[in-house]
């Protein structure tokens, strides 16, 4: 259904500030009127600058989706985007919740999307479709070159890398916690970042990147690139795994052996999708067209696209009284 205004709400975007501009740039582009909010716990985020803060629950909490759904109502919002790991189960409840009453680019069984955020399940579903994958770890493998990922961790934090039996022993006495993989220390990392159609499940944007630095688990620096076989092996694990809207699919590659394999997947938007954005894959121009029920072909990404991301500062002054 065509409509003259879509107002759009982020999900944890405290930081997303290029990410509200193109998607104000693409309802622009839409001819569409339209304005950004973020449901956060703080007012004072960079993404103030862009759109208007409501201060929001916890994901944890179960009065999260009324809350929401007041916000929906009284700001008139018609697209839910999530931007962190915790918001994508509770985007996929509310729509799951209240359906068709707003557009939410990503797969609507909670359980789908939230697999990907414990990594050992995620591992178990990839090497169930024959994806490849880093050897995960079984109990007398003499490789000691591996690798600890916190099972429900994000943005590489927490992880730790095992070189003595010493190490290994101290992290099987809670082994249940982590992911332990071969690791791979001479290698590059790409990002994928895609969409598919929430109604069609049509591949309508892959971009893969080369993340070229990285600040706090986020590309600081990234390129597109031109690189078939990541293409054909994302549309693969898109395949498989049946996810939808917008992902962020993660790989690496061995320089030693040219081994491509699958690190995880983000089923929501990534940091540096700006790159993929900026390179013709305009995935926020996706969202806004699918909520408005338009067609929509596949939007290429032109290689060798580079950014380099900074700091900036907003600033908030104290209130006049």
């Amino acid at each position: 259904m065509e409509k003259s205004q879509l107002n759009i709400l982020f999900l944890g975007g405290a930081k997303r500030v290029s990410m509200a501009r193109m998607f104000k740039a693409a309802l622009e582009k839409e001819g569409v009127a339209g304005s950004i909010f973020s449901y956060e716990m703080d007012a004072h985020v960079p993404v103030a600058c862009e759109g208007e803060i409501i201060i929001g629950k916890r994901w944890s909490d179960e009065d999260v989706y009324a809350h929401i759904d007041s916000m929906v109502d009284e700001k008139n919002i018609s697209i839910i985007v999530p931007f962190v790991d915790g918001a994508v189960g509770v985007a996929a409840e509310y729509a799951t919740r209240y359906p068709g009453k707003v557009f939410v680019p990503c797969n609507h069984e909670r359980t789908v999307a939230e697999s990907m955020f414990d990594k050992v399940k995620a591992a178990e579903i990839f090497s169930r479709h024959g994806l490849p994958v880093p050897a995960t770890y079984t109990p007398g493998d003499p490789c000691l070159r591996l690798i600890a990922k916190p099972r429900n961790g994000s943005a590489s934090k927490g992880i730790i890398e095992i070189n003595s039996l010493e190490a290994l022993e101290r992290i099987l006495l809670d082994a249940d916690s982590y992911l332990i993989q071969e690791r791979i220390d001479n290698r590059d990392e790409f990002s994928v970042d895609c969409y598919v159609g929430v109604s069609s499940g049509e591949i309508l944007a892959l971009s893969p990147r080369m993340r070229l630095e990285v600040t706090g688990g986020e590309a600081s620096r990234t390129v597109t690139i031109d690189n078939p076989e990541i293409a054909e092996l994302t549309a693969l694990t898109l395949k498989k795994t049946g996810l939808r809207g917008a992902v962020t699919v993660q790989f690496l590659r061995d320089r030693d052996t040219d081994r491509i394999m699958l690190m995880e997947i983000n089923p929501r938007l990534g940091g540096g999708c700006v790159c993929s954005v900026h390179a013709g894959a305009d995935i926020p121009r996706l969202i806004v067209r699918e909520a408005l029920g338009r067609e929509d072909s596949f939007m290429a990404a032109t290689p060798g696209v580079e950014i380099a991301r900074y700091m900036q500062e907003v600033v908030f002054y104290p209130e006049q009284k």
